[in-house]
């Protein structure tokens, strides 16, 4: 196990390196000059000469290279640089919107395992009858919506409709978070449902269960002491897929309810090209997707302890 953890935590980075410089290099192959765009962001003409004395300031004019290890340099030393819009220091700032985006992420995961597991598990035990059919048709609506149009729809029942919660989020009250964790998670629900669905068909047509029921032993208790514990794997996979996409993709969400997350600062540093704070959650995604794929894949032995990790086996 030790050894396994070395091993992944040394892979992490290489990862990082290779994550950040691509990441580094798209951003000013882009095209456009930052400077010249935050003057026209700000609605002042400035001098040539005073446009090439900024960009001297911000160290755009260093060869790429050089800006690259400048910028991972600080990173190293905790110091994410400077925002070119606003000014202020990039890590203060995305820590102050890393709370929010928590909150959101925790709480639609928390609706997903709520709404998709029981209708998945309902849809596998009444397969191919009323309940099943209902199911399906409902998961295949809700993977066709796009999650802006989910936000929408949901905008317009519950705060327009009906003013049930407020239209824009107004903090990170009970009321403004109902909306976007509810469209976060009917999308993920509509997806994890079906596969929930076949992981637990697959399990109830082992020998095993026919076992079971030849024994006389109920239904119920062959269900949640041992179906439900062999896909727990498929289960933890799924939620930990959902952490990793939640953590680091909510943008589209955050900017439609104004939720005030690390997702909306990526939107509108993209908008303003503030290269700093994109990098900061280039970052910040990659740290999240490595951390919760370690965790996943730790948490399998404990759940199964068939499995067995890198160096363990034997």
């Amino acid at each position: 196990m030790k050894k396994y953890i070395v091993k992944r935590l040394l892979w992490l980075i290489p990862i990082f390196l290779g994550i950040t410089f691509l990441s580094f290099a798209v951003m000013r192959l882009a095209g456009g000059d930052v400077v010249q765009q935050m003057a026209e962001n700000s609605g002042i003409t400035l001098s040539e000469e005073t446009l090439e004395a900024q960009r001297e300031a911000l160290g755009l004019d260093q060869p790429f290279l050089v800006q690259y290890l400048t910028w991972l340099g600080g990173f190293v030393t905790g110091n994410l640089g400077k925002s070119y819009v606003s000014g202020q220091e990039v890590f203060p700032a995305f820590l102050s919107r890393l709370p929010a985006t928590l909150l959101l992420a925790v709480t639609s995961v928390a609706l997903t395992v709520v709404i998709s597991i029981p209708l998945g598990i309902l849809a596998a035990v009444r397969q191919n009858r009323a309940a099943d059919y209902l199911i399906r048709l409902v998961s295949f609506i809700g993977n066709s919506l796009p999650n802006f149009f989910v936000a929408l729809l949901l905008m317009y029942l519950l705060a327009v409709r009906f003013p049930v919660f407020p239209v824009i989020s107004t903090g990170t009250g009970w009321k403004s978070l109902v909306l976007p964790a509810l469209t976060l998670a009917i999308a993920m629900s509509a997806k994890y449902l079906r596969q929930i669905r076949a992981a637990v068909l697959e399990e109830l047509g082992k020998d095993y269960v026919t076992g079971a029921r030849a024994r006389g032993i109920p239904f119920s208790v062959t269900l949640r002491k041992s179906v439900l514990r062999s896909c727990l794997t498929t289960i933890l996979t799924l939620l930990s897929l959902s952490i990793g996409s939640l953590l680091g993709g909510t943008a589209i969400v955050e900017s439609v309810f104004m939720w005030d997350g690390v997702g909306k600062l990526a939107v509108d540093a993209i908008r303003m090209r503030d290269y700093p704070v994109i990098q900061a959650y280039v970052v910040w995604m990659a740290v999240i997707y490595v951390t919760v794929n370690l965790i996943t894949d730790l948490s399998y032995r404990l759940l199964d302890p068939r499995i067995r990790l890198g160096g363990d086996a034997g």
